[in-house]
Protein backbone atom coordinates (compact mmCIF):
# COMPACT_ATOMS: atom_id res chain seq x y z
CA UNK A 1 0.00 0.00 0.00
CA UNK A 2 1.56 3.34 -1.01
CA UNK A 3 1.81 6.36 1.33
CA UNK A 4 -0.82 8.33 -0.59
CA UNK A 5 -3.35 5.53 -0.27
CA UNK A 6 -2.42 4.99 3.41
CA UNK A 7 -3.09 8.65 4.23
CA UNK A 8 -6.31 8.49 2.24
CA UNK A 9 -7.37 5.45 4.28
CA UNK A 10 -6.63 7.14 7.61
CA UNK A 11 -8.65 10.22 6.71
CA UNK A 12 -11.60 8.18 5.40
CA UNK A 13 -11.57 5.88 8.43
CA UNK A 14 -12.15 8.89 10.67
CA UNK A 15 -15.35 9.66 8.76
CA UNK A 16 -17.00 6.28 9.40
CA UNK A 17 -20.31 6.76 11.13
CA UNK A 18 -20.15 10.58 10.97
CA UNK A 19 -22.20 10.99 7.79
CA UNK A 20 -25.91 11.37 8.56
CA UNK A 21 -28.84 12.73 6.66
CA UNK A 22 -29.82 16.37 6.96
CA UNK A 23 -32.09 16.98 9.98
CA UNK A 24 -30.96 13.55 11.31
CA UNK A 25 -33.78 11.85 9.42
CA UNK A 26 -31.64 8.87 8.39
CA UNK A 27 -28.30 7.58 9.63
CA UNK A 28 -26.25 5.79 6.97
CA UNK A 29 -22.94 3.98 6.75
CA UNK A 30 -21.10 1.68 4.35
CA UNK A 31 -18.47 -1.02 4.86
CA UNK A 32 -16.76 -3.64 2.72
CA UNK A 33 -16.23 -7.28 3.68
CA UNK A 34 -12.43 -6.91 3.60
CA UNK A 35 -9.75 -4.47 2.47
CA UNK A 36 -7.78 -6.71 0.08
CA UNK A 37 -9.42 -8.46 -2.89
CA UNK A 38 -8.12 -10.37 -5.87
CA UNK A 39 -8.99 -8.58 -9.12
CA UNK A 40 -12.20 -10.13 -10.46
CA UNK A 41 -13.35 -11.33 -7.04
CA UNK A 42 -16.76 -10.35 -5.63
CA UNK A 43 -16.45 -7.07 -3.72
CA UNK A 44 -19.22 -7.09 -1.11
CA UNK A 45 -20.34 -3.70 0.20
CA UNK A 46 -22.90 -3.39 2.99
CA UNK A 47 -25.01 -0.26 3.45
CA UNK A 48 -26.74 0.20 6.82
CA UNK A 49 -29.69 2.60 7.03
CA UNK A 50 -31.37 3.70 10.28
CA UNK A 51 -34.76 5.38 10.07
CA UNK A 52 -35.07 8.46 12.33
CA UNK A 53 -37.99 10.05 10.47
CA UNK A 54 -40.57 8.90 13.01
CA UNK A 55 -42.58 7.08 10.35
CA UNK A 56 -42.30 3.89 8.31
CA UNK A 57 -40.49 4.40 5.00
CA UNK A 58 -40.52 2.43 1.78
CA UNK A 59 -37.42 3.17 -0.22
CA UNK A 60 -38.11 2.53 -3.88
CA UNK A 61 -37.05 3.85 -7.24
CA UNK A 62 -36.69 3.05 -10.92
CA UNK A 63 -33.85 2.28 -13.30
CA UNK A 64 -33.77 5.97 -14.20
CA UNK A 65 -34.03 7.16 -10.59
CA UNK A 66 -32.78 4.45 -8.20
CA UNK A 67 -33.13 4.92 -4.45
CA UNK A 68 -29.63 3.53 -3.85
CA UNK A 69 -26.56 4.37 -5.93
CA UNK A 70 -22.86 3.77 -5.39
CA UNK A 71 -19.93 6.00 -6.25
CA UNK A 72 -16.73 4.04 -6.94
CA UNK A 73 -13.51 5.88 -7.76
CA UNK A 74 -9.92 4.86 -8.41
CA UNK A 75 -6.78 6.17 -6.70
CA UNK A 76 -6.79 9.25 -8.98
CA UNK A 77 -10.35 10.07 -7.96
CA UNK A 78 -11.81 9.17 -11.36
CA UNK A 79 -15.13 7.30 -11.55
CA UNK A 80 -14.89 3.59 -12.32
CA UNK A 81 -16.71 2.38 -15.45
CA UNK A 82 -20.30 1.29 -14.74
CA UNK A 83 -21.28 -2.10 -16.16
CA UNK A 84 -25.03 -1.90 -15.62
CA UNK A 85 -27.66 0.22 -13.91
CA UNK A 86 -28.83 -0.46 -10.37
CA UNK A 87 -31.90 -2.67 -10.16
CA UNK A 88 -32.34 -2.91 -6.39
CA UNK A 89 -35.76 -3.82 -5.06
CA UNK A 90 -37.73 -1.73 -2.61
CA UNK A 91 -36.79 -1.68 1.08
CA UNK A 92 -39.33 -1.03 3.86
CA UNK A 93 -37.89 0.38 7.11
CA UNK A 94 -39.99 0.87 10.25
CA UNK A 95 -39.50 3.94 12.42
CA UNK A 96 -36.36 3.52 14.53
CA UNK A 97 -35.32 0.38 12.64
CA UNK A 98 -31.91 -0.33 11.07
CA UNK A 99 -31.63 -2.46 7.95
CA UNK A 100 -28.66 -3.58 5.87
CA UNK A 101 -28.31 -4.01 2.11
CA UNK A 102 -25.43 -6.07 0.70
CA UNK A 103 -24.31 -5.55 -2.90
CA UNK A 104 -21.56 -7.12 -5.00
CA UNK A 105 -19.93 -4.07 -6.54
CA UNK A 106 -18.18 -6.23 -9.15
CA UNK A 107 -21.58 -6.83 -10.77
CA UNK A 108 -22.11 -3.12 -11.35
CA UNK A 109 -18.61 -1.71 -11.85
CA UNK A 110 -15.55 -2.73 -13.87
CA UNK A 111 -13.37 -4.02 -11.03
CA UNK A 112 -10.98 -6.44 -12.70
CA UNK A 113 -7.67 -4.58 -12.62
CA UNK A 114 -5.08 -3.88 -9.94
CA UNK A 115 -5.35 -0.65 -7.94
CA UNK A 116 -6.70 1.26 -4.95
CA UNK A 117 -10.39 2.19 -4.91
CA UNK A 118 -12.94 4.02 -2.77
CA UNK A 119 -16.70 3.55 -2.50
CA UNK A 120 -19.57 5.50 -0.96
CA UNK A 121 -23.33 5.25 -1.35
CA UNK A 122 -26.18 7.73 -1.84
CA UNK A 123 -29.78 7.18 -0.70
CA UNK A 124 -32.54 9.22 -2.34
CA UNK A 125 -36.31 9.42 -1.96
CA UNK A 126 -38.37 9.89 -5.11
CA UNK A 127 -41.28 11.16 -2.97
CA UNK A 128 -39.11 13.93 -1.44
CA UNK A 129 -40.01 12.93 2.12
CA UNK A 130 -36.40 13.55 3.12
CA UNK A 131 -33.23 14.95 1.62
CA UNK A 132 -30.67 12.74 -0.08
CA UNK A 133 -28.09 11.04 2.16
CA UNK A 134 -24.46 10.15 1.50
CA UNK A 135 -22.59 7.52 3.48
CA UNK A 136 -18.98 7.59 4.60
CA UNK A 137 -16.33 6.53 2.07
CA UNK A 138 -14.34 3.34 2.54
CA UNK A 139 -11.28 2.05 0.72
CA UNK A 140 -10.31 -1.29 -0.74
CA UNK A 141 -7.48 -2.65 -2.86
CA UNK A 142 -7.51 -4.99 -5.85
CA UNK A 143 -4.47 -7.24 -6.18
CA UNK A 144 -3.73 -9.39 -9.25
CA UNK A 145 -2.42 -12.25 -7.12
CA UNK A 146 0.34 -14.52 -8.36
CA UNK A 147 -0.40 -16.75 -11.34
CA UNK A 148 0.45 -20.31 -10.31
CA UNK A 149 -1.05 -22.29 -13.22
CA UNK A 150 -3.09 -21.60 -16.35
CA UNK A 151 -4.66 -23.56 -19.21
CA UNK A 152 -6.98 -22.53 -22.05
CA UNK A 153 -9.91 -24.81 -22.90
CA UNK A 154 -12.71 -24.77 -25.45
CA UNK A 155 -16.31 -24.33 -24.34
CA UNK A 156 -19.69 -24.90 -25.96
CA UNK A 157 -20.36 -22.22 -28.57
CA UNK A 158 -24.11 -22.79 -29.21
CA UNK A 159 -23.52 -22.19 -32.93
CA UNK A 160 -22.08 -18.69 -32.38
CA UNK A 161 -18.46 -19.57 -33.05
CA UNK A 162 -15.83 -21.25 -30.93
CA UNK A 163 -15.17 -19.82 -27.48
CA UNK A 164 -12.39 -20.44 -25.03
CA UNK A 165 -11.94 -20.05 -21.32
CA UNK A 166 -8.69 -19.68 -19.45
CA UNK A 167 -8.61 -21.71 -16.24
CA UNK A 168 -6.26 -20.11 -13.72
CA UNK A 169 -4.97 -20.92 -10.27
CA UNK A 170 -3.72 -17.93 -8.26
CA UNK A 171 -1.90 -17.63 -4.96
CA UNK A 172 -2.03 -14.63 -2.67
CA UNK A 173 -0.66 -13.66 0.74
CA UNK A 174 -2.78 -11.29 2.82
CA UNK A 175 0.00 -10.75 5.33
CA UNK A 176 -1.32 -13.43 7.66
CA UNK A 177 -2.18 -16.44 5.51
CA UNK A 178 -1.33 -17.86 2.11
CA UNK A 179 -4.48 -18.24 0.07
CA UNK A 180 -5.36 -20.03 -3.15
CA UNK A 181 -7.92 -18.75 -5.69
CA UNK A 182 -9.63 -20.17 -8.74
CA UNK A 183 -10.13 -17.75 -11.64
CA UNK A 184 -11.98 -18.23 -14.93
CA UNK A 185 -11.14 -15.71 -17.65
CA UNK A 186 -12.26 -15.07 -21.21
CA UNK A 187 -9.82 -16.95 -23.40
CA UNK A 188 -9.63 -14.16 -26.00
CA UNK A 189 -9.49 -10.98 -23.93
CA UNK A 190 -8.03 -12.47 -20.75
CA UNK A 191 -10.59 -10.53 -18.68
CA UNK A 192 -11.52 -12.41 -15.47
CA UNK A 193 -15.11 -13.63 -15.47
CA UNK A 194 -15.15 -15.11 -11.99
CA UNK A 195 -12.60 -15.27 -9.19
CA UNK A 196 -13.16 -16.90 -5.82
CA UNK A 197 -11.25 -18.18 -2.81
CA UNK A 198 -10.68 -21.92 -2.50
CA UNK A 199 -9.09 -21.66 0.94
CA UNK A 200 -6.03 -20.97 3.04
CA UNK A 201 -3.04 -23.12 2.18
CA UNK A 202 0.26 -24.17 3.70
CA UNK A 203 2.98 -23.83 1.09
CA UNK A 204 4.97 -26.61 2.75
CA UNK A 205 3.70 -28.66 -0.19
CA UNK A 206 3.08 -27.32 -3.69
CA UNK A 207 -0.58 -27.24 -4.75
CA UNK A 208 -1.49 -29.83 -7.40
CA UNK A 209 -3.66 -28.87 -10.39
CA UNK A 210 -4.82 -30.58 -13.58
CA UNK A 211 -7.81 -30.87 -15.93
CA UNK A 212 -10.13 -33.84 -16.38
CA UNK A 213 -11.91 -35.01 -19.54
CA UNK A 214 -14.82 -32.61 -18.92
CA UNK A 215 -12.38 -29.66 -18.75
CA UNK A 216 -12.91 -29.26 -15.05
CA UNK A 217 -9.99 -27.89 -13.08
CA UNK A 218 -8.95 -30.13 -10.20
CA UNK A 219 -6.97 -28.48 -7.41
CA UNK A 220 -5.54 -30.12 -4.31
CA UNK A 221 -3.68 -28.20 -1.63
CA UNK A 222 -2.49 -28.64 1.93
CA UNK A 223 -4.76 -26.78 4.38
CA UNK A 224 -3.38 -28.09 7.70
CA UNK A 225 -0.28 -30.18 8.44
CA UNK A 226 -2.37 -33.35 7.97
CA UNK A 227 -5.38 -32.27 5.88
CA UNK A 228 -5.68 -31.75 2.11
CA UNK A 229 -8.51 -30.04 0.19
CA UNK A 230 -9.56 -31.28 -3.26
CA UNK A 231 -11.71 -28.88 -5.35
CA UNK A 232 -13.31 -29.21 -8.77
CA UNK A 233 -14.14 -26.04 -10.78
CA UNK A 234 -16.00 -26.02 -14.12
CA UNK A 235 -15.60 -23.66 -17.09
CA UNK A 236 -18.45 -21.44 -15.79
CA UNK A 237 -16.47 -20.77 -12.64
CA UNK A 238 -18.67 -22.89 -10.41
CA UNK A 239 -17.27 -24.95 -7.55
CA UNK A 240 -18.61 -28.38 -8.50
CA UNK A 241 -17.23 -30.36 -5.58
CA UNK A 242 -15.01 -29.96 -2.54
CA UNK A 243 -13.79 -32.84 -0.41
CA UNK A 244 -11.20 -33.43 2.28
CA UNK A 245 -8.41 -35.99 2.56
CA UNK A 246 -6.16 -36.88 5.46
CA UNK A 247 -2.53 -37.78 4.94
CA UNK A 248 -1.79 -41.53 5.23
CA UNK A 249 0.90 -43.04 7.43
CA UNK A 250 3.40 -42.89 4.56
CA UNK A 251 3.72 -40.22 1.89
CA UNK A 252 1.23 -37.57 0.75
CA UNK A 253 -2.07 -37.80 -1.14
CA UNK A 254 -1.71 -37.38 -4.91
CA UNK A 255 -4.07 -36.60 -7.79
CA UNK A 256 -4.07 -39.22 -10.52
CA UNK A 257 -5.34 -38.70 -14.09
CA UNK A 258 -6.75 -41.82 -15.75
CA UNK A 259 -7.26 -42.83 -19.36
CA UNK A 260 -11.05 -42.42 -19.15
CA UNK A 261 -10.59 -38.70 -18.44
CA UNK A 262 -11.29 -38.93 -14.72
CA UNK A 263 -9.11 -37.47 -11.98
CA UNK A 264 -9.06 -39.10 -8.56
CA UNK A 265 -7.14 -38.73 -5.32
CA UNK A 266 -4.90 -41.65 -4.38
CA UNK A 267 -2.87 -42.54 -1.28
CA UNK A 268 -5.23 -40.69 1.05
CA UNK A 269 -7.77 -41.24 3.81
CA UNK A 270 -11.05 -39.59 2.74
CA UNK A 271 -12.35 -37.38 5.52
CA UNK A 272 -16.07 -36.96 6.24
CA UNK A 273 -16.48 -33.87 8.41
CA UNK A 274 -20.12 -34.70 9.23
CA UNK A 275 -19.30 -38.26 10.28
CA UNK A 276 -16.35 -37.02 12.34
CA UNK A 277 -18.58 -34.52 14.15
CA UNK A 278 -21.13 -37.24 14.94
CA UNK A 279 -18.36 -39.48 16.26
CA UNK A 280 -17.10 -36.70 18.53
CA UNK A 281 -20.63 -36.09 19.83
CA UNK A 282 -21.01 -39.80 20.55
CA UNK A 283 -17.77 -39.85 22.53
CA UNK A 284 -18.97 -36.88 24.59
CA UNK A 285 -22.33 -38.53 25.29
CA UNK A 286 -20.64 -41.73 26.46
CA UNK A 287 -18.27 -39.79 28.71
CA UNK A 288 -21.23 -37.93 30.24
CA UNK A 289 -22.76 -41.15 31.52
CA UNK A 290 -22.30 -41.84 35.26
Amino acid sequence: MDRKFSNFFQISACLVGLCTLANAQLATSISVSKREYIAGEAVIAEVIITNHTGQELTLAGSRQQPWLTFVVTNAQGNPVTILKANTFGAMKIKAGESLAKQVNLAEYFLLNSQGNFAVSAVIRDAQKRFSGASTNRVLFNLNPGRLYWTQKVGVSSDGKGAKTREMRLLTFSNGENNQIYAQIADGTSGVPLRTFLLGDTLMLRKPMVTLDGERRMHVMFLSTPSMWVHCQVDTDGQLVKRDLHKSPAQGDPVMMAYGDGSVRVANSIPYDAVAAAKARDLIHKISDRP
